[in-house]
């Protein structure tokens, strides 16, 4: 009978168990370490500020800072909420994606309340206000003004049921309400929220976002003296050496982001961010590319906002192909759940 190997046996079950030891915590550490300079809002604001309650599932109605009449208004949420889609979104969109900005704004107003524990010196006497600060809210008044009457009976009605049909709804990240940012136009694929805002969000992730065509503003294009174009980078960054000669060998990419926007170039000596550039220049987006010729510099851009979450031309362009509204807002915020009020 042939005798058994038990010093082998035992070495092999020990190396067995190192290497099931060893392998997750190697893994844990590389994707704990894929932003280690960066921080999350949900770490900077306090996860506990961020946490939902039953308080929070409860509320009734919200004091609303008027930009128009200086004053501070106490609405009903919903009531609130109707006119903040009336604000942020052109009610010819469709339904589904009238939804969508309904669910994002509620969920915007609760982020805000929670993360705001003191209010802003822009609206020291209320929490949120109803200027761009914060969200864009119209009452109805100001919709029969800035529209008309054959608009408001067009269009109030199908905000008001996109509004009541999603009455309540929340979008949460491991129960904790987020910040659900949106844009108008990503260009094809919205940005990582560390690469534009500088903090890592979960659920704010690059997608794709195919269905923006119908967009106005997917394409666009601004041409300016070079004069023009060298004296703003040499008043506002102190680049000095510039002239219509050099610009093709001063200027080059550095990084891209994985939207397919610049994050950053060289001008010269200088290193500036797209987000500068797209600033300096008044530009729609960062994903713009520079076009000499002759005395003007044509910049031509894609997309248009910031690029990050919920693109809106993206979302009425899902529902214009079947999607609804829960899966527009789970396509654009990456692992989120849909809660309710009570």
């Amino acid at each position: 009978m042939k005798k058994i190997n038990y010093r082998g046996i035992i070495l092999y079950i020990i190396a067995i168990f190192l290497l099931l030891y060893t392998v997750p915590t190697l893994s844990l550490y590389i994707i704990k370490n894929n932003f280690p300079e960066k921080k999350s809002n949900l770490e900077m604001t306090g996860a506990d500020n961020l946490s939902i309650s039953d308080e929070d599932l409860t509320m009734r109605v919200v004091q609303v800072y008027d930009v128009n009449k200086k004053a501070v208004i106490e609405i009903e949420i919903e009531e609130y909420i109707k006119g903040v889609v009336a604000g942020e979104m052109p009610a010819e969109f469709e339904r589904e994606a009238l939804k969508a900005q309904a669910v994002a704004a509620r969920t915007y107003l609760l982020y805000k309340l929670k993360k705001n524990t003191v209010n802003p010196d822009e609206h020291k006497d209320a929490p949120i206000c109803s200027g761009i600060h914060c969200q864009v809210y119209y009452s109805k008044d100001m919709l029969l003004e800035k529209f008309t009457q054959a608009w408001f009976d067009k269009y109030w009605t199908k905000i008001e049921n996109a509004v009541e049909s999603t009455k309540g709804e929340l979008l949460s990240y491991d129960n904790k309400i987020i910040e659900p940012l949106f844009h108008s136009t990503s260009g094809g694929k919205t940005e990582n929220s560390e690469e534009v805002f500088g903090s890592f969000m979960p659920y704010l992730r690059s997608v794709e976002s195919p269905y923006e065509d119908a967009a106005p503003k997917l394409n666009a294009s601004i041409t300016i003296p070079i004069d023009e174009f060298i004296k703003k980078l040499s008043d506002e960054y102190g680049i000095n050496d510039l002239n219509a000669s050099n610009l093709k060998t001063k200027i080059s990419l550095l990084e891209m982001s994985e939207g397919g926007k610049i994050k950053s170039l060289k001008i010269s000596d200088k290193t500036l961010t797209g987000r500068e550039i797209r600033s300096l220049y008044s530009l729609n987006s960062a994903n713009f590319k520079f076009i000499q010729s002759k005395d003007n510099i044509q910049i031509v851009t894609t997309g248009y906002g910031h690029g990050v979450g919920m693109s809106q031309y993206g979302a009425n362009g899902m529902a214009a192909n079947g999607y609804n509204y829960e899966d527009i807002l789970k396509h654009y915020y990456t692992g989120v759940e849909i809660i309710r009020m009570r």
